[in-house]
């Protein structure tokens, strides 16, 4: 036999001795034949829509609608209290009654000149209309009369006021005058405060100016009283920046039919600016922050590739993205750190949905 035939001989016998081991091939000559190598095994989750609200956190206080610190209008020693300490009242409630005595005489001899004068003025009246008096008498009577029918009201009027009534409805607080104490103007008496509906006041920055407005909901909570939630909605929004803090007071309106609010109350506030019904929304652990830009890694057609997104509010749990993926694509959330651009991936779609926080 040649060389050559010798040669060929011996390959043959090779390759033959190759296809007899128990049928298994190469595995590198198979996947050269099958397409590339195997996928890497990752978790995903796929992106949803969702209803994300745009809130703003603030601490802040309930206040009361209208407080007041009530004052007599008329000088006196208290003779009635006519009230107890922590009462509701209705508005013209009698509070405290001032002793009207010196009062009460001065009216009363004010009608007695008013009606004199009123006498005098008829009398003039009659002796113009026989010629036997000039109209400049007259006019003298006429402005007599009134003189004294003015005074008569002024006196009245401060008579009226020995009694001090509640200007609005609300509870009676603390009282700061006893029976014979001598009031003047300036005397403190008592504080009166409406119990319903209450206000949440609480200071927002200045940054969140353009997305404050009436008619916004605010949820809130008071450190007094808890696991309890109670909503009210903002009636004003002050125009003016306060400083040093350069923040803006907002105030809301809430009902408080069961009496629990009470000035004071210390509150965490949460200001709903914006409802997107539509919003996407991913697990969180599904971001990676990179060089100051956020990326996904995205899953399509077996294979991984990185995308920016823009991310929203965050959740416990989710993150909204506002732009740079769709819903209903797959993100990976478990196994990203041996991922590169292109890699092969073997995908099991694990459900991480977290609570977006409802309106409360």
């Amino acid at each position: 036999m040649t060389n050559r035939a010798c040669g060929a001989w011996l390959l043959g016998l090779a390759v033959a001795t190759a296809g007899c081991r128990g049928g298994k091939a190469d595995p590198r000559a198979a996947g050269g034949a099958g397409g590339g190598p195997p996928g890497m095994p990752v978790e995903a989750a796929v992106a949803r829509t969702d209803t994300v609200r745009d809130e703003i956190a603030a601490t802040g206080q309930i206040e009361a609608l209208q407080s007041i610190e009530l004052r007599p209008e008329v000088e006196g020693r208290i003779v009635g209290i006519l009230f107890r300490e922590g009462e509701e009242v209705e508005q013209g409630a009698p509070l405290f009654q001032v002793d009207s005595t010196e009062l009460a005489a001065q009216v009363a001899q004010l009608a007695a000149q008013r009606d004199l004068a009123q006498q005098d003025l008829a009398r003039a009246k009659d002796l113009v209309a026989q010629n036997a008096a000039s109209t400049a008498d007259l006019q003298r009577a006429e402005a007599t009369a009134r003189g004294a029918e003015a005074q008569y009201r002024l006196q009245s009027t401060r008579l009226g006021r020995t009694t001090v009534r509640a200007p609005f409805a609300g509870v009676v607080g603390q009282r700061f005058v006893s029976l014979g104490d001598y009031v003047t103007t300036s005397s403190r008496l008592l504080t009166l405060q409406t119990v319903t509906p209450q206000r949440a006041a609480f200071q927002v920055p200045e940054r969140y100016a353009r997305a404050l407005r009436p008619g916004q909901a605010v949820t809130f909570r008071v450190g007094a009283i808890s696991g309890r939630d109670f909503v009210g909605q903002v009636d004003f929004v002050d125009p003016v920046v306060q400083l040093p803090g350069r923040t803006i007071l907002v105030k809301a309106r809430v009902a408080n039919p069961q009496r629990l609010l009470q000035p004071g109350m210390f509150i965490e506030a949460h200001l709903v600016t914006a409802v997107r019904p539509r919003a996407v929304v991913i697990p969180e652990e599904a971001v990676v922050p990179l060089e100051g830009t956020n990326f996904v890694w995205v899953v399509a057609d077996g294979k991984a590739s990185r995308r920016p997104v823009t991310l929203g509010v965050r959740t416990p749990g989710s993150v909204e993205v506002t732009s740079g993926l769709a819903a209903g694509e797959q993100v990976v959330t478990g196994g990203l750190e041996l991922l590169f651009p292109g890699a092969p991936v073997m995908a099991r779609v694990v459900d991480r949905r977290a609570p977006v926080p409802a309106s409360k």
